[in-house]
C-alpha cells in the first residue's frame, strides 16, 4: 500500500491498490473524474467514501522498470483535473524519475557500506566516510558475490589484506577457508612447496606429505600478499593454477583439481616489473581482471581521526588508567603528519600512546616524535628527512636541558616549564639519550 499526505493533514491515507497496480503492471498513466474519461476508477468503495472527485496517477519509469507513481487527487466538484494537468504532471514525472533513481542507488550505497562496516566490525580499514573510501566499499560490495580474480594495489600499510577478508566474507564462499599468504616471507626455494604442497620425501626434509595454500583454499578464498616477490619460477606454476584449477604437489604426478577464488596484491608497479621482465606479463593480465587501490591514508585525511579515535577504543581496555580520548592537539599533529606507513604506522602510533601515556587525555608528547612535530615542524622545501629530524632532536634536548637547568635540577618544575607531565619529561630524556647528563633531584 502506498501513502500520501492531504494538504493541511498530518495524517497519512492510503491509495488503493488497483491504481497502484495498473500503473505499475501496464505502466500507464491514470486521468479521471474528467468529461472526456470515464469515472469507473471513482467509482470504486474507497473512492466514493473519500469523496474523491477527480485523480491523476503517473508512473516513474526509468530503464529499471516503474519506480514509483505520481499521485494527485480533490474532492472539489470544481476543480477537476484535465489533459492539461496530465502532461504537466508526466513532465514532472520525466525529470523526477532520474533523480529517484540516483537517490536510491546513493541510499542503498549507504546502507551497503554500513552493513559492510558492520560486517567487519573489528577490522580498521573500511571506516570512515571520504570519498576514496566509500568508492572501495562499494567496489568490495559489489565484485563480493562473484569468481574473479582480483588484484588490489596499494603502499604498504593500507590495509589490502582486510579488503581481501571483506570480499570473502561476503562473498557466497564466507564459511569456506581464506588463506592468506605473503610472498615475500618465503624463502625463494620453498615457496613452491608453500603453494603447492610436497610428498613425502619429495626433497631433503620432507619427512610427510603436506597440502599446499592452494589446496588448503579448495572452496575458499586464496589470498596471495606482494606477488611481486614471487620468483618466476613459481609465477608459472601460478599461471597454470590460475588457468586450469589444477596442480601437482611437488615430488607428486597426481593433478589435484581446485576450486579457489584468488585475490592478489602488491605495493609494487606491476605493469613496470612486468616490462622489465621482473614480473610475467601473462600472470599479470590473468591477476588483473579487477583490479581496485587502497589509497594511502594521507590521501584521505578526513578518515585519520576516526581511525585513531577506533584505534583508541580498540586499546582502551588494555590500559589500566581511564583515557577520555585525544586532546585537541594531539588530534591536530595527527591530522598533520604525512604517515608513510599509512593505517598501520597509525594503528601502531596510538597503541604506543595508550600504552606511554599519564594523563586521561593523549597528549602531544604521548604520541611518537615525528607526529607530534608535525603540528609545529615542516621540513623547509628540499631538506632531506633525516636530516631535517636530527636537527629537531637537537633543538630538543636543548629545550629539555634549558628547561632543567632554569629549575634548579627539579624534574616537576621543569615539566611544569615545558607545558608536559613530568612521566613524559622522564620518557623524552630516556629518548633523547640525556640520562647520563642529567643530575638533581628527580
Amino acid at each position: 500500500m502506498f501513502y500520501k499526505w492531504r494538504k493541511g493533514g498530518e495524517e497519512p491515507f492510503a491509495i488503493p491498490a488497483t491504481i497502484v497496480g495498473r500503473v505499475f503492471d501496464e505502466r500507464i498513466s491514470i486521468l479521471s473524474g474528467d468529461a472526456a474519461h470515464p469515472e469507473r476508477v471513482l467509482q470504486s468503495a474507497s473512492m466514493s467514501a473519500a469523496q474523491i472527485q477527480s485523480l491523476i496517477a503517473v508512473p516513474l519509469i526509468t530503464g529499471e522498470g516503474v519506480l514509483g507513481l505520481l499521485y494527485l487527487d480533490t474532492r472539489d466538484p470544481l476543480g477537476k483535473f484535465g489533459e492539461g494537468d496530465l502532461q504537466l504532471l508526466t513532465g514532472i514525472a520525466g525529470i523526477a524519475a532520474p533523480v529517484v533513481r540516483n537517490a536510491l542507488d546513493i541510499s542503498s550505497l549507504q546502507l551497503e557500506q554500513r552493513r559492510l562496516q558492520a560486517e567487519l566490525g573489528a577490522q580498521h580499514s573500511v571506516i570512515g566516510d571520504s570519498p576514496r573510501m566509500v568508492h572501495v566499499c562499494a567496489l568490495i560490495v559489489k565484485v563480493a558475490p562473484g569468481t574473479s580474480t582480483i588484484l588490489i594495489r596499494g603502499e604498504t600499510g593500507t590495509g589490502k589484506e582486510v579488503a581481501a577478508r571483506a570480499i570473502h566474507r561476503l562473498s557466497p564462499r564466507a564459511t569456506r577457508p581464506f588463506i592468506a599468504i605473503n610472498c615475500a616471507a618465503i624463502p625463494e626455494n620453498l615457496i613452491e612447496s608453500e603453494l603447492l604442497g610436497h610428498e613425502k620425501g619429495a626433497f631433503t626434509g620432507a619427512g610427510e606429505r603436506k597440502k599446499g595454500k592452494i589446496e588448503e583454499a579448495d572452496g575458499g578464498t586464496l589470498f596471495l600478499d606482494e606477488i611481486g616477490e614471487m620468483p618466476l619460477a613459481a609465477q608459472a606454476k601460478l599461471l597454470r593454477v590460475i588457468q586450469e584449477r589444477e596442480f601437482e604437489r611437488v615430488g607428486s604426478t597426481r593433478t589435484i583439481k581446485v576450486d579457489i577464488r584468488l585475490i592478489a596484491a602488491s605495493n609494487r608497479d606491476l605493469e613496470d616489473a612486468a616490462r622489465r621482465g621482473a614480473f610475467r606479463e601473462d600472470l599479470f593480465y590473468r591477476l588483473n581482471v579487477i583490479s581496485m587501490t587502497m589509497p594511502p591514508l594521507r590521501e584521505r585525511r578526513e578518515d585519520i581521526v576516526p581511525l585513531a579515535r577506533h584505534f583508541l577504543e580498540r586499546n582502551r581496555a588494555k590500559s589500566a588508567r581511564r583515557i577520555a580520548g585525544f586532546s585537541t592537539q594531539a588530534e591536530g599533529c595527527l591530522s598533520r603528519y604525512h604517515w608513510p606507513g599509512n593505517v598501520r604506522e597509525l594503528e601502531n602510533a596510538v597503541e604506543r600512546a595508550v600504552v606511554l601515556g599519564s594523563t586521561p587525555q593523549i597528549l602531544p608528547e604521548d604520541l611518537p616524535d615525528a607526529v607530534a612535530e608535525a603540528a609545529v615542524f615542516a621540513p623547509p622545501q628540499g631538506a632531506l628527512v633525516g636530516e631535517f629530524h636530527a636537527e629537531v632532536k637537537e633543538a630538543k634536548r636543548q629545550l629539555v636541558r634549558q628547561a632543567i637547568e632554569q629549575a634548579g635540577g627539579n624534574y616537576a618544575e621543569a615539566a611544569r616549564r615545558l607545558g608536559m607531565h613530568p612521566n613524559n619529561l622522564h620518557r623524552l630524556i630516556r629518548e633523547l639519550g640525556l640520562r647520563q647528563e642529567m643530575k638533581g633531584p628527580a
